[in-house]
């Protein structure tokens, strides 16, 4: 006749599997199991062990054979099932995949689950479960820019090299203006957020007109100096030029980051620099404005400050971005650029080497 597995605990296995046996967070599961492993150690055989606590012989043998196996880790967790038998097989969904990565469907720029439903005879959950499971995802795109200048090296070890060890004894600013900035009115009044339901706001507007915000980003603090004009030629950015200079110390030299748009390299420009020879230009590269730490800022001012606003004219929206820079100002944060010159090489070098390849 067949023998149950013998089950031996030292002090400490006991000591454990007691502990959770009486565990209040304990799962009732692995009690039970606990108490099985417990039971049968103190000499008791399965059926023994099954009309006292009530349960079937084969599922007290089970747990026996589990712990005598491997242990605690044995009984812990349920054996791994085997699940439904697949209705679709590799050949199937390898032709889904392949049909979503080299085709396109009749007149359209991308497949829907239920486009490629129809082209492959299978469900729309079939169809998003495929490609849920190899990562594809046809309804995005995700946009890029890869500069062509050719001093890209060189700008972009300048430009990070401030971000990371900038001069002793000296203020480094990145500079950029948002331009055509539109006093948006919308035509209805909004209903406000309550539970249950998001604040609402009208897709239609009125235009009050529009302004230009020129802003420069201290890298050390994270304070901003800014000011608003009605337009973006050189004239305004000279003007703006003067702001910086009034409100940086005398004593610091002072390097403006900034891109390469035509206004920033004007010859007047370009004069006010040689006459203020402490100021130092460094530009991005062309097609790089994400190398101008600013921008980051004037994403945070949208979002917070402007997409969501209704403005009565171009006065109330200054108003209003002049209202976040001060409470910005009040507790600045700092921008941390950790991406070093090197890692940012590499990636365009790798996006550059797989756009060669197609």
């Amino acid at each position: 006749m067949r023998r149950a597995i013998s089950i031996l605990l030292n002090d400490v296995e006991r000591k454990t599997l007691e502990k959770l046996k009486r565990g209040r967070r304990v799962s009732v599961r692995l009690a039970e199991r606990v108490t099985i492993v417990l039971h049968a150690a103190d000499g008791l055989d399965n059926q023994q062990i099954a009309k006292r606590m009530n349960i079937s012989r084969q599922k007290v043998g089970r747990w026996r054979e589990r712990y005598a196996s491997r242990g605690l880790a044995g009984i812990e967790k349920d054996a791994p099932r085997s699940g439904r038998k697949r209705r679709i097989d590799d050949k199937q969904r390898a032709a889904v995949v392949r049909k979503t990565l080299k085709q396109t469907p009749e007149g359209q720029t991308h497949w829907s689950r239920s486009t490629m439903a129809a082209a492959t005879g299978l469900s729309d959950s079939t169809i998003g479960r495929i490609w849920k499971e190899h990562g594809l995802k046809p309804h995005r795109v995700e946009t890029f820019k890869l500069s062509s200048d050719p001093k890209f090296v060189e700008k972009l070890e300048d430009i990070i090299g401030l971000y990371m060890s900038p001069p002793e004894h000296a203020i480094v600013l990145s500079c950029d203006e948002k331009s055509q900035i539109q006093a948006l009115d919308r035509t209805q009044p909004g209903l406000p957020m309550k539970q249950g339901r998001a604040g609402t706001m009208t897709h239609d507007y009125k235009r009050h007109g529009t302004t230009t915000l020129f802003a420069a980003l201290n890298v050390l603090d994270g304070t901003i100096i800014s000011r608003c004009q009605p337009r973006h030629r050189h004239q305004e950015w000279l003007k703006f030029l003067q702001t910086i200079k009034s409100e940086v110390p005398d004593d610091k030299e002072v390097h403006l980051i900034c891109d390469n748009y035509a206004t920033h390299k004007h010859a007047k420009v370009k004069a006010w620099a040689k006459r203020n020879p402490r100021f130092h230009f460094h530009f991005t590269p062309t097609s790089a404005s994400w190398l101008n730490m600013i921008e980051r800022f004037f994403r945070d001012l949208t979002d917070k400050a402007l997409r969501r606003g209704s403005f009565y004219n171009v006065d109330d929206l200054i108003g209003a971005m002049m209202e976040y820079i001060n409470e910005h100002n009040a507790n600045p944060k700092p921008f941390i650029w950790t991406a070093t010159a090197t890692d940012t090489l590499a990636k365009v070098q790798r996006a550059k080497k797989v756009l060669n390849k197609l």
